[in-house]
């Protein structure tokens, strides 16, 4: 076994944001007794080792820990589950806190620990919960009213510098939803709501609390930096066509890109446009014959004209800081304990052939003079990630519905605590997983 120096927790960075306690080291096994091998095959990069600690599952969407360690489990269609760790690094209790077949994605702790969200597609709940005792309370409703759609999971995001303040997004309800670019329909967003002035019945989504970013299609994956800048991954279109001197083009295979966005310090930024539904990312820039000055991570429209065209999404909309494959799908990020990488879990597409996604990706980050963190690569850099662990030929993965494949479908990311590297989920119909992801050198 491998084991990792003491984690000093004060301060520690989690995907769920900081925890607020001081947690024991643990090994990384090399296997865990009772668990099932890996259901489906993979690669894991050089320097890097993988074991699975948790199968049997339902749909494993979303991870965060308690000021204990304890390992918290979002089981989409399920609910919500904790799991301890023994002396050996594995699991060695599971419990369900909460069964609700209704809850599919977010969940979300307070730093200490006192505090659970969770969301369905049109609520979101929260529960008091003691962590020595791996116990939650009465569940309330904190905010009620979200639109259903094509895209049905809500992710939470309790703000680190000021707990009482919980982000919740809500994606596009169809492919284009031109009703979205509309703050006031509550899609494509995510407002901050101050929990401690929610109503007995919670707030109502669209008329209640404050936009803190919007024009993002699905916006499924956020966390924060050590300075409390929040970062998010949006899943952008699908089947796009692009009207260039007077006739349709298809460039759906490499257009439109996935985005890694910088949304901001929740405590200052607001009404911040990210530029769905009209403005979308370039990935491949030779698709676009018509203008030669877009660039990976240029926005773009797909019907230009003389009122508004690529120029005027470049102007007003906020550009991501890096771009993703099309159709790569990107569920989860989370930043390792000093903030020096990102980790991207990458879902995978129906919409592309061959496949892409169906891995974790590694961005390297880098602390400013300023103490801004920021991404090593460039904007327009096609190369400012690498594979850590995919399935072992994600070209001929196949995505059949949201949670079937032949191939992981790979969800949460968060890193661990007690030192021991990054937490990732599957929620792969046939079997939902846990593995750990642990660095050999």
């Amino acid at each position: 076994m491998l084991f990792r120096g003491l984690v000093l927790g004060l301060g520690a960075l989690l995907s769920a944001g900081h925890v607020q306690a001081e947690v024991a080291a643990l090994p990384v096994p090399s296997s865990c007794t009772g668990v099932a091998a890996i259901r489906f095959s993979y690669t894991a990069a050089s320097g890097w080792k993988v074991v699975k600690v948790a199968g049997g599952l339902k749909q494993v969407r979303t991870i965060v820990w308690d000021p204990l360690g304890n390992m918290i489990v979002s089981q989409a269609l399920k609910g919500i589950s904790v799991h301890t760790f023994g002396a050996d690094g594995c699991v060695n209790s599971t419990t369900m806190l909460v069964s609700n077949t209704q809850l599919n994605h977010g969940l979300a702790l307070t730093p200490d620990g006192k505090t659970l969200y969770a969301s369905s597609e049109r609520a979101a709940y929260s529960w008091s919960y003691d962590p020595a005792t791996r116990k939650v309370g009465t569940q309330k409703t904190v905010v009620q009213g979200m639109d259903t759609g094509i895209h049905s999971t809500r992710n939470l995001l309790v703000v680190p510098q000021q707990p009482n303040m919980v982000l919740l997004q809500v994606g596009s309800n169809a492919n284009f939803d031109m009703a979205a670019g509309d703050k006031a329909t509550g899609r494509a967003i995510i407002k901050i709501f101050d929990i401690s002035k929610a109503p007995a019945s919670g707030f109502n989504y669209k008329t209640d609390g404050e936009v803190f970013g919007y024009g993002l299609r699905n916006e499924i994956g956020f966390t924060t930096d050590p300075a409390g800048v929040v970062w998010g991954v949006e899943n952008s279109g699908d089947d796009f066509t692009r009207t260039q001197n007077g006739r349709n083009v298809d460039i759906h295979k490499d257009n439109p890109a996935e985005k890694l966005n910088n949304l901001g310090d929740p405590l200052k930024t607001r009404d911040a446009w990210y530029g769905y539904p009209t403005c979308f990312a370039v990935w491949d820039p030779s698709a676009f014959t018509d203008n030669k000055a877009l660039k990976t991570g240029s926005h773009f429209v797909l019907s230009p004209n003389s009122s508004f065209n690529d120029a005027s999404c470049n102007t007003k909309a906020i550009a991501p800081r890096l771009t993703f494959q099309a159709h790569s799908a990107p569920i989860w990020n989370a930043f390792d304990a000093d903030a020096s990488n990102m980790y991207v879990t990458f879902h995978g597409s129906w919409d592309r052939q061959p496949a892409t996604g169906f891995k974790v990706v590694q961005i390297p980050f880098t602390k400013l003079p300023s103490g801004a963190y920021d991404p090593v690569a460039p904007a327009d850099s096609m190369t400012g990630y690498k594979d850590i662990f995919s399935a072992t030929n994600p070209s001929s993965c196949t995505a059949n519905g949201l949670t079937q494949s032949n191939c992981v479908r790979l969800t949460a990311a968060s890193w661990d605590p007690a030192g021991r590297g990054l937490f990732v989920g599957s929620d792969n119909s046939a079997e939902g997983e846990i593995y750990l992801l642990s660095k050999t050198s």
